[in-house]
Parts: C-alpha cells; sequence; structure tokens
C-alpha cells in the first residue's frame, strides 16, 4: 500500500477541516485533506448556504406580497422552483469555486475519497495510506431519522428539501428546533400551509424561553401551526399524500413531512471505535483543546459533543491548527458562540440563558427591550425584543452574561453582542458608547442605557 506522509492528515473537508487545512498551511505545515464528498462540506452545499438562499427568496416572496401595505404596488405571483434552485446553486457555486482555489494556492493535497482512520496516526483512502505527524478528525454529522422513519417518497430530511422540483401546498414538520422553524418558515412564505410538531414544551428549545415564546407569538401571527409537547407516533404514505400521527391520536395529512430532529455525528464506519478513540453516542470525547485520548490525534466540530455549527467548526479549526503548530491559542468559550437561527423573525443569542445564568451565578438581573420603540424596526414592521441576563442582583455590578434578541434581522446585531460576552462587558461600558440613528443596533444600545440604569425609552 503506497505511503504518503505529512504534518497534518485532516479526515473530512467541511468548515471545520478546511479551515484547519489552510491555517496550517499558512503556519508552513505540510497538509493532506480528505473529502468523500465536496469540498466544503454539509455547510456549503447542504446546510448553511442552501437554506439562507431559500430564506433570502422566502423575504423576496413576502415582500411582493405585502408591497401593498407600504403603497408598492408589488404582487405575488407563485414561486418558479426551478428559478429558485437555479439561484441556490450559482451561490453554492460561486463559493465552491472559489474554497477549491483558494485550497489549491496554499499547497493542500486535497484527496477525493472515503478515508478511513487507522491508528495510530494515518488514514486510509482506497489503496493509498496517508500517516500523519499530527491526524484531525473532522467528519461532520448527517440528518437524523427516528428508528422505523425511512426517508424517501414523501417523507424527506433537509438535504431532499433544499432540492424540491415544486413548491408544496401542505406540510408537516417534524421537529421545533433551528433546522425545522427555518424549513417551516420557507414553506410558509412559499404559499404552504405549515403544521410543526415538537415533542418539547416550545419551539427552538435550547433557547431562553422568552426567545422561544416571542417566537411562537410571530409564529401564530404568520399562520404557522404548531404543536408543541406532543409526540409524533408514526407516518403513512400514498403517491398522492403522507398521513402523520400523533400520539394525542391526531392525525394531520400533507404533502410533505419534513423530518428535522437534528444532526447526528457521522462517525459510523470510519474506524474510530476500531482504532480506540473514545465514544459516547457516536460523539468523539475530546478536551477542552480537542485532544482525543490518542496521541496525535484530535477532534472538531459536529463530531464533538456540542453546538453543531458551521462557524464553530471552523474557528475550532483554526484554533487546532494554531494549537498543533505551538501558538498556544485561548481555549473556545462554548457560550461565546453566537447562534442565529435564519427564520421569520430571526432568533439570535449568545451566552448563557437566565436559567443557565442563575444556577451559575445565583442571581440574576434582566431587562426586556421592546423594538415597538425602535425607528428602524417601525420602518422594516418588524415585532420583537432584546432580553439581557447580567450576573448579580439589581444594583450590583455584574457583566452581561447572556444577549437572546427576537425580530427581523437581529442576525445582524450578533456581532456587537457576542463582543459584550466575550469580553465580560458591563452595562456602562455598552451604554457609553453610541450607536448609529435610525438602525435596529440603536436598540441594542437603549436596551444597555435602561439597564445601566438611564433608560431614555420605556422598557419592560
Amino acid at each position: 500500500m503506497p505511503e504518503h506522509n505529512a504534518d497534518l492528515v485532516i479526515l473530512g473537508g467541511g468548515s471545520g477541516g478546511y479551515a484547519c487545512a489552510l491555517r496550517a498551511a499558512e503556519l508552513g505545515m505540510s497538509v493532506v485533506l480528505i473529502e468523500k464528498d465536496k469540498l466544503g462540506g454539509t455547510c456549503l452545499h447542504y446546510g448553511c448556504i442552501p437554506t439562507k438562499a431559500l430564506l433570502h427568496a422566502a423575504e423576496v416572496a413576502d415582500s411582493a406580497r405585502e408591497g401593498e401595505r407600504i403603497g408598492v404596488r408589488s404582487t405575488f405571483d407563485g414561486i418558479d422552483m426551478a428559478g429558485v434552485n437555479s439561484y441556490k446553486d450559482g451561490v453554492i457555486a460561486k463559493l465552491y469555486k472559489g474554497l477549491q482555489g483558494l485550497v489549491k494556492s496554499r499547497k493542500i493535497t486535497l484527496v477525493d475519497g472515503t478515508g478511513r482512520f487507522e491508528g495510530p496516526n494515518a488514514v486510509v483512502v482506497g489503496d493509498d495510506r496517508y500517516v500523519g505527524k499530527k491526524v484531525v478528525l473532522a467528519t461532520g454529522s448527517y440528518a437524523k431519522s427516528l428508528p422505523g422513519l425511512d426517508i424517501g417518497g414523501r417523507i424527506l430530511t433537509s438535504y431532499e428539501a433544499i432540492h424540491l422540483d415544486e413548491a408544496p401546498k401542505r406540510v408537516v414538520v417534524l421537529g421545533g428546533g433551528v433546522i425545522g422553524v427555518e424549513f417551516a418558515s420557507v414553506f410558509k412564505s412559499f404559499g404552504a400551509d405549515v403544521t410543526i410538531v415538537e415533542a418539547l414544551p416550545h419551539l427552538v428549545p435550547n433557547e431562553d424561553e422568552f426567545a422561544s415564546k416571542a417566537l411562537e407569538r410571530a409564529y401564530r401571527k404568520r399562520k404557522i401551526t404548531f404543536k408543541t409537547g406532543v409526540k409524533f407516533t408514526g407516518a403513512k404514505q400514498t403517491d398522492e399524500a403522507v398521513t402523520v400521527s400523533l400520539e394525542s391520536g391526531e392525525e394531520i395529512e400533507a404533502d410533505l413531512l419534513l423530518v428535522a430532529i437534528g444532526r447526528g455525528p457521522n462517525t459510523a464506519n470510519a474506524g474510530y471505535e476500531e482504532a480506540g478513540v473514545t465514544m459516547e453516542r457516536g460523539f468523539v470525547l475530546t478536551d477542552e483543546r480537542l485532544r482525543t485520548n490518542l496521541e496525535n490525534v484530535y477532534a472538531l466540530g459536529d463530531i464533538v459533543p456540542g453546538l453543531q455549527l458551521a462557524h464553530r467548526g471552523f474557528a475550532q479549526g483554526i484554533f487546532l491548527a494554531e494549537d498543533i503548530a505551538g501558538l498556544n491559542p485561548p481555549v473556545l468559550d462554548e457560550a461565546g458562540i453566537p447562534r442565529v437561527t435564519y427564520c421569520e423573525p430571526e432568533v439570535a443569542s449568545v451566552g448563557l440563558t437566565e436559567a443557565q445564568a442563575k444556577e451559575k451565578y445565583g442571581e440574576v438581573e434582566t431587562l426586556v427591550y421592546d423594538l415597538a420603540g425602535n425607528g428602524k424596526s417601525q420602518i422594516l414592521q418588524t415585532q420583537g425584543a432584546i432580553k439581557l441576563v447580567k450576573a448579580g442582583g439589581k444594583g450590583t455590578e455584574g457583566p452581561v452574561v447572556g444577549i437572546h434578541m427576537v425580530g427581523a434581522r437581529v442576525g445582524e446585531l450578533i456581532g456587537e453582542a457576542q463582543l459584550v460576552y466575550n469580553w465580560d462587558a458591563q452595562a456602562e461600558d455598552v451604554a457609553a458608547l453610541v450607536h448609529a440613528h435610525p438602525t435596529q443596533n440603536e436598540a441594542f444600545g437603549e436596551a444597555f442605557l435602561a439597564l445601566a440604569g438611564k433608560p431614555l425609552h420605556s422598557h419592560s
């Protein structure tokens, strides 16, 4: 078997793998990057990028529909899925080409094929063996289903949902987490009747309850039906429809059932367990510096327990490349990673929920600032609010440890929010900063003014 040696061998070319490869090459290492599908992974080809392109098309559809409200004579004529797909695929193609060029320019050896990790420090692809002084496992995640729920026909995951030939009329979305509420938002804007089924008590159940309730209010207003705290029991499909059964005895008929119950780690048949990597429920366990139990073997991204976010994998990739190069970068604070759900309205957060902050700090102070008082939010005709969570009770000094936002475009406010959290800023520090008028960012500033005890406008 031909053997190839490199400083670093990376298994998986998604957000985490390619970021690690690019930074390692920049730091002078010889790098082999192995990818079985396409460079860029799920995020670029089947996840973040295509879904956000669909969400933008959905926003344009809503704008066309609502033009009359602001005196613009626009009409909504329907969705041409071939046109939507061509726009989406064009965005992906441009980014993909750029990424390929970047990897090539850094002289990274890109290996096209399915790799299998073999301890202590090799990855085998076909008849070739790639041996690294260090190995990074970065095989990402897949869309999960439930036992007995076979994907196919009218039952699909996010993977099939980004390749639809026509816009459905009736959709049931199984799962009210990030992926579920984003697709529900798209389908509703595309003209479908949408029902979300979520077993937990709230939509976006990992968010602060304030954000969940605000999103639920907005979805009621948009006439997106959701059933929370109810379990799915099964689905039957015919050529014409799919019938979804719930534990309550209710049955819902739809054109499509989208299974959006989360993503599982892509670790089966990759050789990890056989090589002696410590695993739990399919995830690779690491320490805070992303080291596995095997010497010189690291893991990052969706296969490591934690937030399954492209930008988390990306940051971990850069961290690992620098760590391996001996630069001793600081450990990533998972709570400091921003989280955005790109439905309409958007949900964005960083830091701790109120419940987590109470657990960690005992007493906390919270403040909710309604977007109703914000000029730009009125112009955009969006409703929502910003919630701040401060460590320590009222009248005490303490950093703001959680920021939770709901409203159109609030994902764009997360940049300042993550600085506040990651730099341990106090309300007074942010209140002293000038926020541009009229922007939604101003609402962010006003929330901090209020928390600092000098509210200019009313707040709740």
